[in-house]
């Protein structure tokens, strides 16, 4: 008789174990991604400050104790957190991208024609993205200005200050005379460009200089670490963001977001089905649509999955099966693009540089769009690896040319729609690039290319 009730007790543990575990997973599943908490966060942020601005009475309650203190100092404090990860995220990030960049000497002309092919389109893809927001001008007719006034005025000095130097003392500025005074003014050029040379350099030294390696290699790994935990509490810093700016400005801040959108959507479309399908036919000579209608599916998926990284199998596996591209080709090239190569970034950047200038009314001038495009390409190099890490470089980008990154609320909510979009023209300039260098190299099968039976094939 105890031997049953011993086994009937037994048998309810592990009953009740395994609901529990059940019930632990349900839970995960139904946890609310960061990008989703995000999206929910900008519009309850909206809501209340329209409801702050609209339907409630002014008072010295709700400007200085709602908006201007609990909303402010939250938002701000956020934004602080923000600006605490730039720098040391970017000396990091770079140092290890430029430490694998190092062994592309190893594959010789493949692997200076991937770099160079990577770098001119980023360069090209940030100034499709400042030609079209010009055009477009999604930033007018928002008035940042009554959100934060004394930002808008240092960025307008910043601006004008930057604007006032010379071609050649820009150039000469990239090189710092004092790393230690580059960093703690954050001076990212100078960074990026410390951390170019020092990556290389710990590249070609290799196992000698294994101890310094590894401490960047680590410490890039623990700024990638805060990064999460700071991004982790980005949907109260967005909601009291939001909430303060809306809280002021009220419905005036829709269109131009939906012109933002609109300006990033056509950047993309044109940097795909434009740039990347000329460089491919003058390069070439084959036929971009085929690319297109073979690819589509891979674009798909990282649409679907918005990573780079997830892709690179599918990528190699089309590249190789329907389009005719050797693996070691693609083997190389597509990795690094995944790291390297982010032109969708780089355009989300380039847009949201004119609609934030344009929302603060700080007047950009050629020098300074001359630096957002140098400054946006070298950082691409670092801006892969963890979710959202393409915001916290747009913080650099901002301060290149003297811009308030309070603007970064705005666009945060609605990003991720946008980086589902650029990761798929990411992984297409990849595929676009790793063609062509096949292509140069003999090692493109054109017959494969060609045969458009293969679009079915698995």
């Amino acid at each position: 008789m105890c031997m049953i009730l011993l086994i009937g007790k037994v048998h309810w543990q592990n009953t009740w174990e395994e609901l529990r575990k059940v019930e632990n997973k349900e839970k995960k599943k139904k946890k609310l991604g960061l990008t989703t908490q995000i999206f929910i966060a900008l519009a309850l942020g909206a809501i209340v400050g329209i409801v702050l601005n609209y339907l409630v009475p002014d008072s010295d309650f709700k400007q200085n104790v709602i908006i201007n203190g609990v909303l402010y100092v939250v938002g701000q404090g956020f934004i602080r957190l923000m600006q605490m990860l730039v720098v040391p995220l970017v000396l990091t990030s770079l140092v290890c991208g430029s430490m694998s960049i190092g062994d592309t000497k190893k594959l010789g002309a493949v692997g200076v024609r991937t770099l160079c092919f990577y770098i001119a389109t980023t360069a090209v893809a940030i100034t499709v993205a400042l030609c079209i927001g010009n055009l477009i001008n999604p930033g007018i007719g928002l008035d940042m200005n009554a959100v934060q006034q004394s930002t808008s005025t240092a960025g307008s000095v910043a601006s004008n200050s930057a604007d006032k130097l010379s071609l050649a003392e820009t150039i000469l500025n990239i090189i710092p005379t004092n790393i230690f005074n580059g960093l703690s003014e954050a001076s990212m050029l100078q960074v990026i460009f410390f951390a170019l040379v020092l990556g290389v350099i710990l590249a070609k030294l290799g196992d000698s200089a294994d101890t310094v390696s590894s401490l960047f290699s680590q410490g890039n790994d623990i700024m990638m670490e805060m990064t999460m935990m700071v991004m982790s509490v980005a949907p109260v810093g967005v909601f009291c963001l939001i909430a303060k700016t809306f809280s002021t400005i009220g419905f005036n801040a829709f269109i131009p977001l939906l012109k933002y959108m609109l300006s990033v959507f056509i950047a993309l479309g044109v940097q795909a089905f434009v740039v990347y399908m000329s460089f491919l036919k003058v390069c070439t000579g084959l036929n971009p649509i085929k690319f297109i209608r073979k690819f589509f599916p891979v674009m798909a998926f990282a649409f679907s999955t918005s990573t780079s990284n997830a892709t690179i199998p599918l990528s190699i596996e089309t590249l190789d099966k329907k389009i005719g591209v050797s693996r070691r080709i693609s083997s190389f090239t597509i990795p690094l693009g995944a790291t390297i190569n982010m032109d969708g970034t780089s355009i989300m950047q380039g847009v949201a540089v004119v609609f934030v200038a344009q929302a603060f009314g700080i007047q950009l001038h050629m020098m300074d769009y001359i630096t957002v495009i140098g400054t946006a390409t070298l950082a691409s190099i670092g801006t892969a690896g963890i979710p959202s890490v393409g915001l916290i470089t747009l913080t650099m980008v901002f301060n290149s040319v003297g811009l308030p990154v309070e603007g970064i609320a705005l666009i945060m909510g609605i990003d991720r729609i946008l980086d589902m979009t650029r990761t798929a023209v990411n992984i297409t300039g990849d595929a676009v690039c790793t063609t062509i260098v096949a292509n140069q190299n003999k090692a493109l099968d054109k017959e494969k290319y060609n045969n458009m039976d293969l679009i079915k094939a698995k």
